[in-house]
């Protein structure tokens, strides 16, 4: 099987990650052309870049992963319906990311309309969680559907919102398609492989322009797109494979989407602050401004920002390997969540609080930007 797989993967990865390097290359040097649209300012809470970059990253991926699919063949009848029904996740995305003018209901709108739009093209939607009352909820499509929309939305806008740093998302979103790699192919899914690796490797052509030092962002373009790709693969995995608990790929994603629900929580329990408002308190950003700019200080300001991502990255592959190692012990893999939201709770208490950081921080005050 291995050598099948590396057959049927081969040229295409290799394509998709020179496709994706190539276009993000251009999208570089042309800047100055359209610049005055693709330019992230350096003004903001979340803003920690030294000098104006493009933020359209997402064309170039995407551009991998058209290229990759051409030659996939094992892989080309997953890919199609993700390419297809994509669309208006990453339009939606590379609207706001040229106009600076769509809003986030907007934005949220076009994935859940992805999300409807795959689970009619291809039939399939989440069908189970391993929790009575939910699965028996499940066996409707009426709501199967919009359920599966909404994780489909929820994993594209977490990704989006771990997106702060030079190779962050990029960097685990390798991460989790490595892990989804390892199940399929422990379970004889060439196909399924073959997808999770196109689709890795346009990201990794990507990272060769983002990280470490940030010529291009992927852009909130390309964050909903990696992010809905990444969560219709993670749902195509245990459609196809039963034997596979649902909690296992919920593990493999657990980084993004427990920052995205811790910062609801946080910003709802702050009187006057909308989930949406941006802000200087997530985790990447405290553990950059309390490890990163401690432990290098002689470092510049944007080689610091790529060091950023490394640390964030042991977050993403430690549930990752945990489910790996288990994907069939839902009750083992429940536990390993509740222990990751408690390390999580853990890590964040102490950054802001506690005397090994540079300063203590309040919850009622965010950082200000080093860009």
């Amino acid at each position: 099987m291995t050598e099948h797989f590396v057959n049927a993967v081969g040229w295409s990865a290799a394509l998709a990650l020179v496709g994706a390097a190539v276009a993000c290359l251009l999208l570089v040097f042309t800047q100055r052309w359209h610049g005055r649209f693709s330019l992230d300012t350096v003004d903001g809470a979340q803003k920690f870049h030294v000098q104006p970059t493009s933020r359209i990253g997402g064309v170039g991926i995407l551009i991998g992963v058209f290229v990759g699919f051409l030659i996939a063949t094992e892989a080309r009848p997953l890919l199609w319906p993700l390419l297809v029904a994509g669309i208006p996740a990453f339009a939606a995305g590379l609207a706001e990311d040229i106009t600076k003018r769509v809003g986030v209901s907007a934005r949220l709108g076009a994935t859940l309309g992805s999300g409807i739009l795959i689970c009619l093209i291809t039939g399939t939607a989440i069908a189970e969680l391993h929790l009575p009352l939910l699965d028996s909820l499940l066996t409707s499509a009426w709501f199967a559907i919009p359920f599966t929309a909404l994780a489909l939305a929820g994993v594209a806008n977490a990704l989006n919102i771990i997106d702060g740093f030079n190779g962050l998302a990029g960097g685990v979103a390798v991460i989790v398609l490595l892990a989804f790699t390892t199940l399929a192919l422990m379970h004889g899914d060439v196909a399924l492989a073959a997808a999770c690796v196109v689709l890795a490797a346009a990201m990794l052509g990507f990272l060769v322009l983002n990280f470490p030092l940030g010529r291009i962002f992927l852009g909130d373009g390309g964050a909903y797109f990696v992010g809905f790709a990444l969560a219709w693969l993670a749902i195509l995995l245990v459609t196809r494979h039963p034997e596979i608990s649902p909690w296992a790929v919920a593990a493999i994603v657990a980084y993004p989407v427990v920052e995205m629900l811790y910062s609801i929580w946080r910003k709802h329990r702050r009187e006057g602050h909308h989930p949406s408002r941006p802000d200087g308190l997530h985790m990447h950003m405290l553990l950059h401004r309390r490890v990163v700019r401690k432990w290098f200080p002689q470092a510049s300001r944007r080689l610091q920002n790529g060091l950023t991502a490394p640390f964030c990255w042991m977050l993403a592959l430690v549930p990752a390997v945990v489910a790996v190692a288990r994907p069939q012990d839902t009750a083992f893999l429940m536990g390993s969540i509740a222990a990751f939201i408690l390390l999580y709770s853990a890590m964040y208490a102490r950054l802001t609080q506690f005397r090994w950081c540079l300063r203590p921080l309040t919850l009622d005050r965010a950082p200000r930007a080093v860009g």
